[in-house]
């Protein structure tokens, strides 16, 4: 089959040069796509088509995709953890010290000095003690979320010599392995926020952290904090921040979602949205995501999906594969197994994963499976979507 995928962003082609052209057709115009691959544009605004198969996001985050409504449709969304781990870190790296040190007001008074270098330095010696700053070594930083980024951040901190609290009750097995045995574990977040001199913040946006930094968190900070924010937006309370920081709780706010009471604050310092904006992220996003979407539409195996279970069978050499994506419901499999011994058909291999309300089911089955059969599944009650890989 030739699949047609549509790229709704810019997308690197470093990863469109993993979907080769006898298999994919790849245009950023399409009439009935099999597959988005999409970067940071809103897929709320679009509608989508009945032929889509999957949405491959060139990113971790994906508040810009209707999820739960792909979700009911059967429709995978992948994203790409981690790779833009590395860029990510860097720049909180860098806004730590950017508040630490009031690198950005300095240099705008640096700017804004007149007359011929012996009043600049004048000037510069009077007024360099406005921008008195503090060394990293024994500060603690508090990072809240550990997945790939905030383990970066966490592990990069403590090389810098600094005290680290991390704060994740969800953390993988695979990342509690690359976290360093230096990190403390915080027993909630407000030990965490009381602990810490600069708190930064790398969870998802979700119900649950919507104004996770609020004016009760703040309050329990120690005195001339830092907070930093490159996540998502919402997930702090801008007001509260500015409060803290009017009333001298805070030091600084750095963050990467520039906002009218936010961009112009003597003690706030936004940045437009650069977390991943570096090539080699972008590049990796873009391979990750791309052959992760690959392995989709040619072996019907899930890998990094966001809301359907990690799914990988080896196929069976000689035997017709099905993918079917279904509620989390009983006996599921049995109906499905039914209609293949119906048809007469032998299951050589199965696997049937479950996340949440939904679950996957990969199926080599011997011989050939007609369109009718594939038709007979996908009318099963619970049933999202079935497909003849």
């Amino acid at each position: 089959m030739h699949y047609r995928i549509l790229t709704i962003n810019h997308i690197s082609p470093r990863g469109l040069e993993r979907l080769p052209p006898e298999r994919f057709d790849v245009a950023a115009a399409h009439a009935e796509p099999h597959a988005f691959l999409v970067r940071s544009a809103d897929l709320h605004r679009i509608v989508i088509p009945d032929s889509l198969l999957a949405v491959g996001r060139c990113g971790a985050g994906v508040n810009n995709i209707p999820v739960a409504a792909l979700s009911q449709r059967g429709v995978p969304v992948f994203n790409a953890p981690g790779a833009n781990a590395n860029a990510v870190k860097e720049l909180v790296l860098a806004a730590l010290l950017i508040a630490a040190r009031n690198i950005c007001q300095a240099w705008a008074y640096a700017r804004s000095l007149t007359g011929d270098d012996q009043a600049l330095e004048a000037a510069v010696e009077e007024g360099k003690k406005a921008f008195i700053g503090f060394e990293l070594p024994g500060r603690t930083l508090g990072v809240v979320g550990l997945g790939a980024i905030g383990v970066e951040v966490a592990n990069a901190a403590l090389a810098l010599g600094m005290k680290v609290l991390g704060y994740d009750p969800q953390i993988t097995v695979r990342r509690a392995w690359q976290l360093s045995a230096n990190v403390e574990q915080a027993l909630s977040l407000e030990d965490l926020f009381t602990r810490s001199d600069a708190v930064t913040v790398h969870v998802p946006l979700d119900e649950h952290t919507r104004s996770l930094v609020n004016d009760a968190r703040l309050k329990l900070m120690r005195q001339g904090g830092v907070i930093l924010n490159f996540a998502r937006a919402a997930i702090i309370d801008d007001q509260a921040v500015i409060r803290a920081l009017d009333a001298g709780r805070l030091m600084a706010y750095v963050c990467d979602f520039p906002a009218v009471g936010l961009k112009d604050h003597p003690k706030i310092v936004t940045l437009p949205h650069l977390g991943a904006s570096t090539g080699e992220a972008e590049e990796n996003c873009a391979v990750m995501v791309a052959e992760t979407l690959k392995d989709f539409l040619e072996n019907g195996n899930l890998r990094n999906c966001v809301n359907f279970p990690e799914s990988v069978l080896p196929r069976v050499p000689n035997t017709t594969r099905l993918a079917i994506a279904n509620r989390n419901v009983p006996n599921m499999v049995g109906q499905i197994s039914t209609c293949l011994a119906a048809a007469g058909l032998n299951i050589a291999d199965l696997l049937n994963k479950s996340r949440a309300e939904y679950a996957y089911t990969l199926i080599d089955a011997d011989g050939t499976v007609s369109a009718g059969l594939i038709g007979r599944i996908a009318k099963i009650e619970g049933v999202l979507a079935a497909r003849i890989v």
